[in-house]
């Protein structure tokens, strides 16, 4: 039979030279960037500029379909595009413009393009996916009892959309969420245009990040939703999501964003985002989490009884110190975690300490009792042993959150408080929207103190024991063994 369509001789040569290219290259296996903690997340020989997600929602027991656009730069020649991407069904890829083979591979969406992409020119990828809120609880989407939001760290992004998930390649976001009517959308950024109402019962959403974002801190919130609007220091705009019913209820705790602003702010430099605001979902997660301007939190947290009113601001401050700490400067590998937590800890603490009801030196001299325990059960805090499979939240334990903030406890100690102060704010100022990791810390330090910090710093950040304490010699006999 002889082919009269243009269009469809063209498909089918398109998809002979796909099948003949695929068939000189060797099997395609998943790829990382050999981050010490999660050896194979993250993709080499591309840079990611932007994404663009579309999401559909239906209802919980459904997954979205889905679009997701992303933008790069390749930074040598590929005959093959590695993405992060689990959990989902892919319909289509194409790569420049032109369709591309695909094939999942462990957690690894790898893609075959019509022509190798030569190295630092553009790279154009769109996929036509799934994004299923179903099953596995290790991550990603957190199903809410009105919708569904998102829990991307550690390593979960890439159970909602494919991507490069590591938090070394930060990116701009653009999210367009079309749901049922009667629900909201909110995602990380601003909004970028008016809603808009679709003809089949639905609407769409979309945000723009103005900030580069890492994928674990990408957050989407989907459900009976109060947006509060408010203002905070210097105008900043301030927008909290809450369940419709507990809007009233949950005002209280909402208003005091913008004092914790403030505080953080005399105490590190100006808020580093475009927006800020707290995410109130029903769910129950067992954690709160820093997504950027948008921090997670549990309804729990707010309504139930036993937790005391400087506790829950304290979390709220650790949140918030996140948002410095961990999203505007983010970590090059999974190992400098402890920079984003105890950096949020010791904020945290100092602001407990404030408000007069827990100190901050016996929060230190407890956690220095405990810390050689910390260090023996998950390593020291700079080099923190590898989660047990499948339970990547234990990656979290006591050495990178109390254990990491007392390291800073005992710089303060050596160095003295201006000098800290002075470390801290020039942290966040130099490496903002960037990434840095322990290492550029101990030079920072170093700098402020006039002198080289390494011998001193790094048997508190490696060491298997907890050192001396500076300036508290009676500390040294009371440490658990």
């Amino acid at each position: 039979m002889q082919l009269t369509s243009p269009r469809l001789r063209g498909a089918l040569l398109a998809a002979a030279s796909l099948t003949l290219v695929a068939a000189v290259l060797p099997p395609p296996k998943p790829l990382g960037i050999g981050d010490p903690l999660f050896p194979e997340l993250g993709n080499p020989g591309y840079d990611v500029l932007s994404y663009d997600i579309s999401l559909a929602y239906k209802d919980n027991q459904s997954p979205l379909d889905a679009v997701t656009v992303i933008d790069a730069r390749a930074r040598q020649p590929l005959e093959r595009i590695n993405l992060d991407f689990t959990h989902g069904k892919v319909a289509s890829a194409e790569v420049n413009g032109e369709p591309a083979l695909f094939e999942s591979v462990g957690e690894d969406l790898v893609l075959t393009p019509a022509r190798p992409v030569v190295g630092n020119v553009p790279l154009h990828i769109e996929i036509r996916h799934t994004s299923d809120p179903r099953g596995r609880a290790d991550g990603g989407w957190v199903t809410t009892a009105d919708g569904l939001a998102m829990a991307n760290q550690a390593d979960a992004a890439h159970r909602v959309f494919p991507c490069n998930d590591h938090p070394a390649d930060k990116a701009y976001f653009t999210f367009r969420i079309t749901a049922p009517i009667g629900l909201t959308a909110v995602a990380n950024g601003l909004p970028g245009a008016l809603p808009v109402r679709r003809a089949a019962g639905s609407t769409t959403w979309t945000y723009r990040t103005v900030h580069p974002m890492a994928t674990e801190l990408a957050q989407v919130s989907i459900g009976d939703s109060a947006v509060v609007h408010g203002t905070g220091p210097h105008g900043l705009p301030l927008r909290d999501v809450v369940p419709s019913a507990d809007r009233q209820k949950l005002a209280p705790w909402l208003k005091k964003t913008a004092g914790h602003i403030a505080w953080m702010e005399k105490r590190v430099g100006p808020y580093p985002f475009e927006n800020y605001g707290v995410l109130i979902a029903r769910a129950k997660t067992g954690f709160e989490l820093e997504t950027q301007t948008l921090s997670l939190f549990e309804h729990g947290l707010f309504v139930d009884e036993g937790y005391p009113q400087w506790y829950v601001e304290a979390v709220m401050v650790h949140e918030l110190a996140h948002q410095w700490f961990g999203n505007s400067v983010t970590p090059r590998a999974w190992s400098d975690l402890w920079l984003n937590e105890g950096h949020a800890t010791w904020y945290e603490a100092l602001y407990a300490d404030g408000l007069g009801k827990y100190s901050l030196e016996r929060r230190m001299r407890e956690a220095y009792q405990r810390s050689d325990q910390w260090r023996a059960a998950g390593g020291p805090p700079a080099a923190p042993k590898p989660a047990a499979p499948g339970e990547k939240i234990g990656l979290f334990r006591p050495a990178v959150y109390d254990g990491a903030a007392l390291i800073l406890y005992a710089l303060r100690e050596e160095i003295g408080a201006e000098a800290f102060d002075r470390v801290e704010r020039r942290w966040v100022r130099e490496h903002r929207d960037a990434v840095a990791g322990t290492e550029d810390f101990v030079r920072l330090a170093s700098q402020e103190a006039g002198r080289d910090l390494g011998a001193f710093l790094r048997p508190w950040l490696y060491g298997k024991t907890t050192p001396p304490m500076p300036g508290h010699p009676e500390w040294s006999g009371t440490r658990s063994s």
